[in-house]
């Protein structure tokens, strides 16, 4: 088979290799041409470098492409898949720092509250732009595949707004099940049998079998409060597990963002969140982490060409959907995964419009959706307090009305938790006046909203979160990954 695909934000080192070698487990696929793009000719290199050596060391007929002209990279492809991060780690900062001032500490801050409400606002401009050169110069019926956050937001805007095929896609769902496999004692993942639903970083395993036995709320507690690393690590998780009946798809850390009785005090956080590793529930964890990995990358970058050397192995290919619904599309061969789409009667007790994550099939005619599915009454409400504030964040950053991204982020269930109206309508204010180079749709805005601000005389404070921890040197990783070797 030939065809092309185009990777927006290819920069992404790692995720674009491993999208990379995992398309290139299919035997059919050895042939195409991927077309990588990134507004840094820097990070490009650096990726195409490691891409080259990955093609000639298994001495492939594969083309790799790398250029910053965007719609170079999309003429004539087929699938586009985007990973990008407008703003960068800059404009990321201020989704932590900013937010802090008014009491809100987020650990990751990528979908909703006031972080992933200002993430969208500076995504969504871009993804329709991204639609407009899909249309205009990729293959017709071209399928977008987004890997970007906010998931829902960004995907939204593609559907509605861009008018292009598109699909979201997610990992939290496969990441949820290997914990559960893991606590039940299964001997390989395939033992397991699951059904989930619900909106991205909400989703919820709603049926769970392990060698068809059907598993129950108090079986999976109690393999969960048993587990010497999960029960630690994951006590958010198992919490609500307890009180909904059923397992969250999202990490300790995340989740904590999105139900605000465990986030709204300095004290609950701490009683809930485990300091092991960023993903538990540590102030702006996600934020260090890229930063440290960015970090790296830059350092080690002739280890990983180094390791490019190595033959493509299929079995280890991994559980990220994008080669698998590839696969399907262009060989018939089925797969199943989980896809965020338009619902659209997938499930019956959510919006119609709202995007969510649930079961479906893929094979040559497309992605098929297992339609009729019920949500459990208290998944379905924590699910529609999320969505209807992505509605009013996408209706914001399409329209550039301000008052309505205040509305959106007032919305918000950890924000309305912690803060006051006024305390919102500055904390928006301050967000967009510090990102204003990336939000041009608030272009006419931004003027009144800095005279605002010089007027305020709404209090704030300088607050590192409860849980903050300072940006690892490369030497201390080394040393850390030296002694977790040495360890092993």
């Amino acid at each position: 088979m030939s065809f092309k695909i185009a990777i927006i934000g290819a920069g992404s080192v790692g995720f674009t290799k491993k999208l990379f070698t995992d398309i290139l487990c299919v035997p059919e696929f050895q042939d195409i041409e991927f077309a990588l793009t990134d507004l840094s000719d820097h990070n490009l290199q650096m990726i195409k470098a490691i891409l080259d050596r990955i093609v000639a060391a298994n001495g492939l007929p594969t083309k790799v492409t790398a250029t910053t002209d965007r719609r170079k990279a999309l003429e004539g492809a087929r699938y586009v898949i985007s990973c990008v991060r407008v703003g960068g780690l800059e404009a990321y900062a201020d989704d932590i720092r900013i937010p802090l001032k008014y009491g809100i500490d987020q650990c990751v801050g990528d979908t909703i509250c006031a972080g992933g409400i200002l993430y969208g606002q500076r995504n969504i401009p871009v993804i329709l732009d991204f639609c407009k050169d899909i249309r205009e110069l990729a293959e017709p019926g071209a399928k977008f595949l987004n890997y970007a956050n906010p998931m829902a937001m960004n995907t939204w805007a593609a559907i509605e707004y861009g008018k292009v095929d598109t699909v979201g896609l997610c990992h939290g769902v496969q990441h949820g099940a290997e914990q559960i496999a893991e606590v039940l004692g299964a001997k390989s993942h395939g033992e397991l049998d699951y059904v989930c639903s619900g909106i991205n970083h909400q989703t919820w395993f709603i049926d769970l079998r392990l060698n068809g036995h059907k598993i129950g709320k108090d079986e999976l507690v109690a393999a969960f409060e048993a587990h010497p690393v999960f029960s630690q690590q994951e006590k958010l998780r198992i919490d609500v597990l307890k009180r909904f009946g059923v397992y969250s798809t999202e990490s300790n850390g995340h989740l904590s963002e999105y139900l605000p009785w465990y986030r709204k005090r300095p004290d609950e956080i701490t009683r809930w969140i485990d300091m092991s590793d960023w993903i538990h529930g540590e102030t702006g964890g996600y934020l260090r982490y890229s930063t440290e990995t960015r970090n790296w990358f830059e350092t080690e970058f002739p280890q990983f060409l180094e390791a490019a050397s190595k033959p493509i192995d299929p079995a280890k290919r991994s559980n990220e959907h994008a080669s698998h619904i590839l696969e399907a599309l262009e060989t018939n061969r089925v797969y199943r995964g989980h896809f965020n789409v338009k619902n659209n009667g997938v499930i019956t007790n959510l919006p119609q419009d709202a995007i969510i994550e649930s079961p479906g099939f893929v094979d040559r005619f497309g992605i098929n959706m297992t339609s009729g599915i019920t949500l459990p009454e208290a998944c379905a409400a924590t699910c529609i307090s999320s969505i209807n504030v992505q509605r009013m964040s996408v209706h914001a950053a399409i329209s550039g009305d301000i008052d309505l991204l205040k509305l959106a982020v007032l919305h918000d269930p950890l924000v309305g938790a912690v803060s006051t109206p006024e305390e919102v309508w500055q904390m928006v204010d301050e967000m967009v006046v510090a990102q204003a180079r990336w939000l041009p749709q608030y272009a006419d805005a931004i003027p009144a909203a800095k005279e605002r601000l010089s007027k305020s005389k709404v209090r704030t404070r300088d607050w590192a979160g409860a849980a903050r921890r300072d940006v690892r040197s490369i030497e201390e990783l080394r040393a850390e990954k030296a002694a977790l070797k040495q360890a092993v």
